[in-house]
């Protein structure tokens, strides 16, 4: 290849409603000039200097290797998400390549032969959010390192978020700030930003209060922001699909379904699928199904009016905390996303949340509640018939179960308002002795799992 043809690959952030307003990454903005939001831009004609087969070569060579940084899941795709940064300034912790996960049995009970869980929360922080914050906190470093003053990065969130961040700062030594509605989120998931040293601070309010709180401290105090308006963090997060492709050897899925709350997931994983269609890398598109829970369906109640109306709604208490969200900073992106992608909205109720991770924890599994939400929007879709049986269907798993322990818990110890748990299974307290123990544990064999 000549000095000429050799790619000289770069990006930039551009308007979604004004292409020729652009700022460079390293600028400290977050929308536009009329305060709509921006999306990053790869200089397309570059990255089709290399062909599609030769994109294959270089993302499977690198694979889990142990060249600096390209072993990550993220970083293997350096390329498509900052190709220009220095790899001295990039923070990783070898995210991505969460394992998938088939879920046979699962998926005989609800119907669906080829069904497959994408465990993003088999993570550092266990949560796909990780994806985003590596090249969020990266091109602050980078930012820092070429003389920019940040004191701080900052982030509102429900949980997840603000773990990500709180690692991937304290690992570039960067402070880091996490607003958090107070009594909103599990213990496990406050415990992880306090454990990294951030400065948390529990609000009187719910995310959408903190997330207001967050925008005028990036405006006024020059703290930078690191939720998803921020759409460095959905460069990152759009790896997710284009690593559900390569771990198919290059086969695209019928179906992708994602829990949605603030939105900027949905709009990730269509952006990684733009890219790969562009690059000649795949020929067809899956259909996106984004799944909400009922207590905060603002997406939902918009696709029933075919999203000729958006309205935000007061979110109410949902065990799906992280996506306790009534007014999502991403919803232009997100409808975007969908109606591309032949998408449609399903929602949860509380109960179908509970019962539906109890179902596939019984397989093997152990969800998450953002997870169940998910599941619950596809048995929705089998039962409908949207989603046939011989379809591949990939649900992307978006945090670990261990950051929801009590809400397992409390179902297991029939101790959920308002509802009988179908499938709870409490420890079984019984006195030392070999006979009652014995006698027991027949009974209990014969009763599960007879037949």
């Amino acid at each position: 290849m000549s000095g000429s043809d050799k790619p000289n690959y770069r990006a930039w952030f551009q308007s979604l409603a004004r292409p020729e307003e652009r700022y460079a990454l390293d600028e400290i903005v977050y929308t536009d000039s009329q305060g709509g939001l921006l999306q990053v831009v790869h200089d397309m004609d570059e990255l089709a200097k290399t062909s599609a087969d030769e994109w294959k070569r270089i993302l499977d060579g690198r694979t889990r290797g142990g060249n600096w940084p390209y072993g990550s899941g993220v970083w293997g795709m350096k390329e498509w998400v900052l190709p220009e940064i220095d790899n001295d300034n990039v923070v990783s912790m070898y995210e991505g390549h969460s394992n998938l996960f088939w879920a046979e049995r699962y998926g005989a009970q609800i119907g669906v032969e080829d069904l497959w869980i994408k465990l993003c929360g088999n993570s550092h922080t266990g949560s796909f959010k990780d994806l985003g914050m590596t090249v969020l906190v990266s091109m602050v470093k980078e930012m820092i390192a070429g003389g920019k003053e940040i004191p701080a990065v900052a982030c509102a969130s429900t949980g997840d978020t603000s773990a990500a961040l709180a690692a991937y700062a304290a690992a570039a030594g960067i402070p880091s700030v996490v607003f958090l509605p107070r009594g909103k989120i599990s213990m496990a998931q406050l415990i992880q930003p306090v454990s990294n040293g951030a400065i948390v601070f529990a609000l009187d309010t719910d995310f959408d209060g903190c997330m207001e709180i967050v925008k005028q401290v990036a405006e006024r105090d020059g703290v930078y922001l690191a939720n998803s308006m921020n759409s460095l963090r959905i460069e990152g997060q759009k790896t997710i699909s284009p690593e559900i492709v390569q771990d198919f050897g290059w086969e695209v899925p019928d179906w992708l379904i994602i829990p949605g709350g603030n939105l900027g997931n949905v709009s990730a994983l269509a952006k990684g699928l733009d890219l790969l269609l562009d690059l000649g890398i795949i020929d067809r598109k899956p259909r996106i199904c984004v799944a909400q829970a009922e207590a905060a369906n603002p997406l939902y109640l918009s696709y029933l009016k075919d999203f000729a109306v958006f309205e935000p709604v007061a979110a109410r208490t949902t065990v799906a905390s992280a996506i306790q969200i009534g007014n999502p900073v991403s919803i232009d992106k997100a409808v975007d996303a969908l109606r591309r992608y032949d998408g449609v909205v399903e929602q949860a109720s509380e109960g179908e949340i509970y019962e539906a991770c109890a179902a596939a924890d019984r397989t093997g599994l152990f969800n998450c509640p953002h997870t169940g939400v998910a599941l619950v929007a596809l048995e929705k879709l089998v039962g409908r018939g949207l989603v046939k049986g011989s379809d591949r269907v990939v649900v992307v798993s978006t945090a670990h179960g261990l950051k929801f322990v009590d809400f397992k818990l409390e179902y297991h110890q029939m101790q959920v308002s308002g509802m009988i748990p179908e499938l709870s299974n409490p420890p079984i307290d019984l006195p030392a002795d070999y006979q009652t123990v014995r006698d027991q544990m027949r009974r209990e064999i014969d009763r599960r799992f007879a037949g």
